[in-house]
C-alpha cells in the first residue's frame, strides 16, 4: 500500500478564474471564500475570479489567492483527503500547515497576508532580483554564489538541474555570467518583485516571526516536510521554528520529496493551481505517481 503525499503550490501558479468554479459548487467553498473577503478587508474573490494577470500579481494578492485555492480544495474534499504526509513550495507551507490541522484557516490566512507585506515592503529597501539555473550541479551554483561579491544565495532547489538563486540585482548578474561559463544551459534574471529566500528578507523574517510568535500552532495530524529542513517535522515548536526561518533560508524541495520517497510516499496529489509541482516532483523522481487534486474525487 503506497503512502500519499499531497503537495501545495507557492508563487507563481495563479491564473484569473481560479477558485471560481470551488466556490460555484460548493457551499462550503462558498463560505470559506466570503469570510476570507472579511479577514482581509478586500474581495479577493473579485481578483481571483475575474481579474487580470496584473492585478493577480500584487503580492498582497497572489499569496493569499493561491492559499485560498489550495485551502479551499482541501477542505471540499472532505475525506477523501487523506495525507499520510504534506510538503508546501514556499508559500504553500502555509497551506498545508492548515490542511494539516496545525494552523486554523482564519490563523494561516491572516499570517499568509502579513507575510506578502512583510515581504514587500523588504523589497521596496532595496531592490533585488531571483535567476533561473538550469543544467548545472547544485555545488557548482552553490561556490559560484560562494564566489561572487555582494549578496547572491541558492534559494530555491527545485529539482536537479533546476536551481533558483537569490540576491542583490549586480551580483546576481555577474552570478549569471559566471554560470553561464561554467556551462550553465540558462542563467535567466526572473520577474519577481525582489530576493525572496536570501537574507534580503531579513526584514520580513522580523515582521513575520513576531506574528507568528503571536499565533496558536496545533500538532498536525501528519507529518510536515518543512522547506528549512527538507525532513518530517510534528512538533509545534519546530514548525514555528522553520516557518520564521523560510524567507531567509532556501527552498529544500528537491531535498524534501526524496525525503518523502525515503519515507514511502508513492503517490504526490498537487492541490491548488497549476501543475509545476507535479512537473518537478517527476524530474526528481520517475518512479513517482502525481496528479491534482478536482473536487470531483
Amino acid at each position: 500500500m503506497g503512502m500519499n503525499a499531497y503537495i501545495f503550490p507557492g508563487q507563481g501558479a495563479q491564473f484569473s478564474g481560479m477558485g471560481l468554479d470551488l466556490y460555484e459548487n460548493s457551499p462550503l467553498a462558498q463560505e470559506l471564500f466570503e469570510k476570507a473577503n472579511e479577514i482581509l478587508g478586500f474581495h479577493i474573490t473579485d481578483i481571483m475570479f475575474e481579474g487580470s494577470a496584473e492585478d493577480l500579481k500584487q503580492t498582497k494578492v497572489t499569496q493569499p489567492a493561491i492559499f485560498l485555492h489550495s485551502v479551499i480544495l482541501a477542505k471540499t474534499l472532505g475525506d477523501s483527503f487523506k495525507p499520510d504526509m504534506v510538503a508546501g513550495h514556499s508559500l504553500g507551507e502555509f497551506s498545508a500547515l492548515v490542511t494539516a490541522g496545525a494552523l486554523t484557516f482564519e490563523d494561516g490566512l491572516r499570517l499568509v497576508s502579513q507575510r506578502a507585506q512583510a515581504m514587500q515592503k523588504a523589497c521596496e529597501i532595496q531592490p533585488s532580483t531571483m535567476a533561473a539555473v538550469l543544467g548545472l550541479d547544485d555545488d557548482i551554483v552553490e561556490k559560484i554564489c560562494a564566489t561572487t561579491d555582494g549578496v547572491v544565495v541558492a534559494a530555491n532547489y527545485n529539482c536537479p538541474g533546476q536551481l533558483v538563486i537569490s540576491g542583490e540585482i549586480d551580483a546576481i548578474n555577474t552570478a549569471c555570467e559566471a554560470l553561464k561559463e561554467e556551462g550553465a544551459r540558462r542563467a535567466l534574471v526572473l520577474p519577481v518583485g525582489g530576493a525572496f529566500h536570501s537574507p534580503m528578507m531579513e526584514p520580513a523574517r522580523e515582521e513575520l516571526a513576531a506574528a507568528i510568535e503571536n499565533t496558536t500552532f496545533s500538532k498536525p495530524n501528519c507529518p510536515i516536510y518543512q522547506n528549512v529542513t527538507a525532513s518530517a517535522i510534528t512538533d509545534e515548536n519546530e514548525i514555528k521554528e522553520n516557518l520564521i526561518s523560510q524567507l531567509t533560508a532556501p527552498v529544500r524541495w528537491t531535498q524534501s520529496v526524496q525525503q518523502m520517497i525515503n519515507d514511502g510516499a508513492t503517490h504526490f496529489i498537487e492541490v491548488g493551481p497549476g501543475k509545476v509541482l507535479q512537473g518537478l516532483v517527476r524530474k526528481i523522481n520517475r518512479e513517482a505517481q502525481t496528479a491534482s487534486a478536482t473536487l470531483e474525487a
